[in-house]
């Protein structure tokens, strides 16, 4: 199929090297020259100007699922407009008893122009991107889409 990239790179730049001080931040690079600042979560003292990967996965979620969905919108002939969703992961522990992203939730809300489908179709358009989303059937996160 395809294969896909990131490096990252993390430098020490001479801070103390102990739990509670070393930086946390570095620089993530992606297949086609795309950059950002990588962290660690707050709560795990990283910086708030970097996207923890917990983020980065809740992220990759969503935007899987958007871009899924556009795709099964055009093939059915509905024309979309916007879309957004304030995606939310939540923290816990899985069946291992460790810390697991352990659920997403999508919050997608869509504008159709024109025709829009009914709930039902609407619907079938959400779990037709679910089921096809690489991201989601690549991970052992529960992921529910709750349409807004």
């Amino acid at each position: 199929m395809s294969e896909h990239t990131a490096s990252i790179r993390w430098t020490r730049n001479g801070q103390p090297f102990d739990y509670e001080h070393y930086p946390r931040d570095h620089d993530v690079r992606f297949e086609r020259g795309q950059r950002i600042t990588g962290s660690a979560a707050p709560a795990y003292f990283g910086s708030a100007e970097g996207v923890d990967p917990e983020e980065m996965l809740v992220a990759a979620l969503s935007s899987c699922h958007m871009l899924t969905l556009l795709a099964v919108a055009a093939k059915k002939g509905f024309t979309v407009d916007a879309y957004e969703d304030d995606a939310v992961g939540t923290l816990g522990k899985n069946a291992e008893g460790r810390a697991a992203v352990t659920h997403v939730t999508l919050r997608p809300k869509i504008t159709f122009a024109g025709d829009a489908p009914d709930a039902a179709a609407l619907e079938k358009l959400h779990e037709s991107a679910h089921r096809n989303c690489f991201i989601a059937t690549s991970v052992k996160t529960e992921v529910t889409v709750e349409p807004r």
